[in-house]
């Protein structure tokens, strides 16, 4: 008996260790780690073999890096640099730093008016393809929206269209288990489940279970791009009708950054299903439309630096000169997206915060509280929204830079998740978004200094745990 014991006392002493040799982790997650594994010895190791690494194998790794260097030459390049205004140049440089090819010019951008509207003008453009449809998300729906969605599908494979439909294996394994789906596939669609973890085990195909691809991405012809928070569904969103209605951003653009979301697709594509995409990139990109405005695409997540998607939040905050409106459905910052954001306050920056009264997360709600004195505290401002479920991820800074996509202001979002992201500059899409962002504000109430400072002490106590309990996760 005592050998088993020994055996064990070595296992833990050994994730002890990893725990705190671990390179490239925040110190408040080394110390959540610590905490937990110290506590509870024989459920925080099994939850650190499960969790506590967003571990990938190594040919996982290498097979995603050979995909994305093989489609790298494909990206666009531009005759000229970008024009971007100064204070702001450094914000994309850190988004090129990441994707690695540059801002480009001559994109047009359309903001549909609500998500039903999105999903329509999607579907016009499926039924108009001549080419290929690929499309990605996370959560896809068999209801109204997801369903035309769907048939459109089937209606352009059917007429020779090559149509690569990937949903995320757990997020949308109810679409994936529907008629839709071998409607699709049996249509002449290329169907493929994302990060699919048999029985559960993610180490049988070499990664965490719970990393997801959490991307919303439609490439139409390699001419046409959508992105945004929008998964595949109703705003009524049935799985969670109880939050509904979910509001939701899709921002449709044309031009070359099309193509660079194009070949974040394709990366992922190539990395689950072996298929080679590089011909399928090798069509002429789309050109630069006349008086079009400077974007840059770029997909991140677990085997991106630790940090990036922080980085680039930081860049543009960093950047802001006078005013920035934050919308984001789960806010749980690491502490140097907290500090950004305090210090952008603290140096005099109007900085709004926008987050759902009434989170499908109880636990994020919860820590996104906790967040609120030391906000009020800077300077800043946090509104609760009360229309719904606030879904969408938008940032809108001076009135001329804008940042959209699937990536939240959480852990999971910035540690975990698969994420795509588009920074653009334009006075008049970022003013475009800067207006529905205030349409939000009107539906929603503000918390005074006072309210968000004098929380209950039972309340604290619950919060501020979960801040530590949320951090290695």
């Amino acid at each position: 008996m005592s050998i088993w014991w020994l055996i064990l006392a070595a296992i833990h002493l050994a994730v002890i260790l990893r725990a705190l040799l671990l390179e490239g982790r925040g110190s408040d997650a080394r110390a959540a780690w610590l905490l937990l594994l110290i506590a509870l010895p024989g459920l925080g190791v099994i939850l650190y073999l499960l969790f506590g690494e967003a571990w990938i194998s190594r040919g996982l790794r290498e097979r995603q890096h050979r995909a994305y260097e093989a489609l790298l030459p494909f990206a666009p390049r531009p005759t000229q640099q970008a024009d971007l205004r100064g204070v702001y140049g450094n914000a994309f440089r850190t988004f090129e730093a990441e994707a690695r090819w540059p801002t480009c010019t001559g994109n047009q951008a359309t903001l549909p008016p609500d998500s039903d509207a999105a999903i329509a003008l999607l579907v016009a453009d499926i039924d108009a393809a001549e080419h290929s449809v690929h499309l990605s998300f996370y959560i896809w729906l068999g209801d109204h929206n997801g369903t035309k969605v769907a048939q459109a599908v089937c209606r352009a494979a059917q007429r020779g269209v090559t149509c690569r439909i990937a949903v995320d294996a757990i997020g949308s394994r109810g679409l994936i288990r529907s008629d839709h789906w071998t409607a699709m596939r049996d249509a002449g669609a290329q169907v493929c489940s994302l990060l699919s973890a048999p029985l559960g085990m993610g180490f049988l195909v070499g990664h965490r279970t719970d990393l997801r691809n959490h991307r919303k991405i439609a490439v139409i012809d390699g001419h046409i791009a959508y992105c945004g928070s929008q998964n595949c569904a109703d705003p009524a969103f049935l799985v969670k009708r109880d939050f509904a209605p979910w509001v939701d951003i899709f921002v449709r653009f044309e031009g070359p950054v099309a193509r660079q979301t194009d070949i974040i697709f394709a990366a992922a594509w190539t990395l689950e299903t072996g298929e080679d995409l590089r011909e399928a990139m090798s069509a002429e990109p789309p050109r630069a439309l006349p008086d079009g405005i400077a974007a840059i695409a770029c997909g991140i997540g677990p085997l991106s630096p630790r940090g990036t998607m922080t980085d680039m939040f930081a860049a543009v905050l960093a950047a802001t000169q006078s005013q920035v409106t934050i919308t984001t459905p789960y806010f749980a910052p690491d502490p140097e997206l907290l500090g950004a954001i305090v210090a952008a306050a603290r140096r005099g920056v109007e900085v709004r915060i926008v987050v759902p009264h009434r989170n499908d997360d109880r636990v994020v709600g919860a820590i996104s509280r906790a967040y609120y004195p030391e906000l009020a505290r800077s300077g800043v401002r946090i509104f609760e929204y009360c229309g719904g479920l606030l879904h969408a991820k938008t940032i809108v800074a001076d009135g001329c830079v804008a940042l959209i996509g699937s990536s939240n202001m959480d852990r999971r979002s910035l540690d975990l998740n698969f994420e795509n992201n588009i920074l653009l500059e334009s006075d008049e899409i970022a003013g475009q978004l800067g207006r529905r962002q205030q349409r939000w504000l009107e539906d929603a109430i503000e918390i005074d200094r006072d309210a968000a400072t004098t929380r209950p002490f039972g309340r604290r106590i619950v919060d501020n745990l979960l801040t530590i309990i949320g951090a290695p996760f």
